[in-house]
């Protein structure tokens, strides 16, 4: 139990902790108490005041320890996380703050700190300017709008400066919401609590295989193991691979179709797969999007050697994505 608010009758605040104390018999839950000082005590974010004329107040609270320490506006982050602190603070003054004086008081505060963090003046004009706006478009009409834009779906992007936002524009112009998170955070750097997996042993991905002999590559997927996969490809390589390799042969090979086409690139141009070059692109459990992510790998590499467009028709939409993300 944490942080409750009671108003008792005063000289009986010890009285009143003694008696909870003594409800548990084991002993493992304990009470304490904070007594009002200087006519405050603090709740959660808020701090309650009483005035001379016995009415109170409500400012925001900050512990003594508090470093006014903030998302610094020149990290590695989108620029509407960035706002998205300032509006945070903002909303928060206003939410609690009960006098206009104090409101102000509050704001020169979160401007000053925030200002300490390198966030320029024009920040927080933006983030005003959204905050009144966000207040006269509290229509009827405007709601309906929002669900009807709700209702197209949501992604998540990995923030890559320069590139999600154009992406995000794109998505957001065919009516699909986009939420933007960091690509790396120094947990992910420093923090790796279990035993690096073999890729070998890796399941669940999407993969490439290039070729020694030219720039082609191919792109596949698959939910088992990795070197699973990669032997049958090999297997299946060996076993239909020509010995001496003539015109005639070469004129056979072109007229077949193998089982995969890395063998039917091997046999037709006679060139050697680089096995141990291949790698994985990407790991997804789910199947579908698995293959969605195959697709797209298969779009956008320009010198792919797949007989298809992978296990999933690309619908037109990814079009103008895709284009967006080979030109950035």
């Amino acid at each position: 139990m944490d942080d409750v608010l009671e108003k008792i009758k005063r000289g009986e605040t010890q009285n009143l902790t003694d008696h909870l104390n003594t409800v548990d018999e084991t002993g493992s839950i304990k009470f304490t108490h904070e007594e009002e000082r200087d006519g405050c005590i603090p709740f959660l974010d808020t701090l309650i005041v009483r005035k001379p004329d016995k009415s109170v107040k409500l400012l925001v609270y900050r512990k003594k320890t508090h470093t006014d320490q903030y998302l610094h506006f020149s990290s590695h982050h989108p620029l509407q996380h960035k706002l998205g602190v300032i509006r945070t603070l903002l909303d928060r003054g206003n939410d609690i703050v009960t006098e206009e004086v104090d409101r102000q008081k509050e704001e020169q505060h979160i401007v000053e700190a925030l200002t300490r963090c390198g966030y320029p003046e024009w920040s927080f004009r933006r983030v005003k300017h959204q905050i009144e706006t966000k207040l006269e478009r509290k229509s009827e009409k405007n709601k309906k709008r929002k669900e009807a834009e709700r209702s197209k779906g949501q992604v998540i992007l990995p923030y890559v400066k320069g590139v999600t936002e154009g992406i995000s524009r794109i998505l957001n112009k065919h009516l699909v919401a986009t939420a933007v998170k960091p690509m790396q955070t120094i947990r992910n750097i420093l923090v790796h609590p279990k035993d690096k997996v073999d890729k070998m042993d890796k399941c669940e991905i999407v993969y490439k295989i290039p070729c020694k002999s030219c720039d082609k590559v191919y792109v596949g997927e698959t939910g088992r193991k990795f070197g699973t996969r990669l032997k049958e490809h090999q297997k299946d390589v060996e076993a239909n691979q020509k010995g001496a390799y003539t015109r005639s042969t070469k004129k056979e090979s072109k007229m077949e179709i193998n089982k995969s086409a890395i063998t039917d690139h091997a046999n037709q141009h006679n060139h050697q797969i680089d096995w141990e070059g291949a790698r994985i692109i990407d790991r997804e459990s789910e199947w579908k999007t698995r293959t969605i992510k195959e697709s797209v790998h298969i779009r956008t590499c320009k010198q792919v050697r797949n007989r298809d467009k992978g296990g999933h028709q690309l619908s037109r939409v990814y079009d103008s994505i895709l284009v967006q993300d080979q030109n950035i």
